[in-house]
């Protein structure tokens, strides 16, 4: 299929500014590094950019990048809220949504793939830092209202399952059914069967066992407290 380049450039207009930081971000991704660099010196000093001899470009080494950049505030933007603006989302807080879609959905390639140990620490490098947007503390990124994780957007269908895949392969069967009932209750509780059913799938005979088993006490304890 060919593009048509001035329907791009109109549907664009239209798209959201975080989708665009999303769009933009898989396009830097899928441009060779001769054209990188040109698209790049248009519009900064390419020499500021150059990766250098040294540079680490795996994935884990990327989302370590990410992880040590937001602690340290480095995406965090604010603006004065209103009645009219609560809903928007400042330019560092769609920069950071957009960097962490894009690394998650490095991560389930990786999954298929990649070491299954380091792509599992990407991932769980990525939960740690979801985890600490949801406890609200406004130093990684900015929300006008409602603040959580699920202003991320996080494509859960395509996330949880790579990284089942990655669990599977790293642990034994009772910590791989401990991790995976812990995170669906994290970030999605909403489709819990679903994606325990997932879980099952993915795992060793041994662990889909124990996800059973444990899943089946889980219920029991929760039920019993109310």
């Amino acid at each position: 299929m060919t593009i048509d380049r001035d329907r791009l450039r109109t549907a664009l207009r239209k798209l959201g500014n975080d989708r665009i930081y999303s769009m933009l971000g898989d396009a830097i991704d899928l441009l060779p590094p001769s054209k990188l660099a040109k698209l790049a010196g248009r519009y900064f000093d390419a020499k500021s950019l150059d990766a250098g001899p040294e540079n680490d470009t795996t994935l884990l080494a990327q989302v370590k990048t990410f992880e040590k950049a937001s602690l340290a505030s480095s995406y965090y933007e604010s603006f004065a809220v209103n009645s009219k603006n609560y809903r928007e989302m400042s330019g560092g807080t769609r920069a950071w949504i957009a960097e962490c879609q894009r690394l998650l959905e490095r991560c389930v390639t990786a999954a298929r793939k990649g070491d299954p140990a380091e792509t599992r620490e990407a991932i769980e490098t990525i939960f740690g830092l979801l985890r600490h947007v949801d406890e609200c503390l406004d130093d990684i990124v900015f929300f006008a209202d409602e603040a959580g994780s699920w202003q991320v957007g996080v494509d859960w269908g395509r996330v949880l399952p790579a990284w089942f895949v990655c669990l599977s392969a790293t642990t034994d069967p009772e910590e791989y059914a401990r991790r995976a009932i812990e995170v669906v209750g994290e970030f999605a509780e909403y489709n819990r069967d679903k994606y325990l059913a997932v879980a099952g799938r993915k795992a060793t005979p041994a662990q889909r066992k124990a996800l059973a088993t444990t899943s089946t006490h889980s219920r029991g304890r929760e039920e019993g407290k109310r």
